[in-house]
């Protein structure tokens, strides 16, 4: 029996994961041209909006270098392009001590 040659058809790839709700991306231009700048944002959801095939719409706010949300926008992004950054490493956090303050009477009038 001659040998059968190798089969040809192409793998499919694995689809790319999808965010969710409350998660930080690090969008690069891999995810988008728009992203010259990258940036970082929390996904507040996936929106279920009609796109090209690969691509898809989220809604998210912003964040600064600290971590604050600075602006909620809705961006068209692709999710192979899409970083999930590792966790920042816990920092053992120092108690907070309170002072107890003294209060007087209040002058009213």
């Amino acid at each position: 029996m001659p040998d059968e040659p190798p089969d040809r058809r192409p793998t499919p790839k694995p689809a790319p994961r999808k965010p969710h709700t409350g998660e930080v991306l690090h969008l690069t231009r891999a995810a988008s041209v728009q992203f010259l700048r990258p940036i970082f944002v929390r996904v507040i959801h996936v929106l279920d909006w009609p796109t090209y095939d690969g691509w898809l719409w989220i809604d998210c706010y912003e964040l600064a270098a600290n971590g604050d949300a600075v602006a909620r926008r809705s961006l068209f992004v692709m999710p192979a392009g899409l970083i999930w950054p590792d966790p920042p490493a816990s920092t053992a956090r120092r108690p907070t001590t309170r002072t107890p303050v003294t209060r007087g009477p209040v002058r009213v009038g």
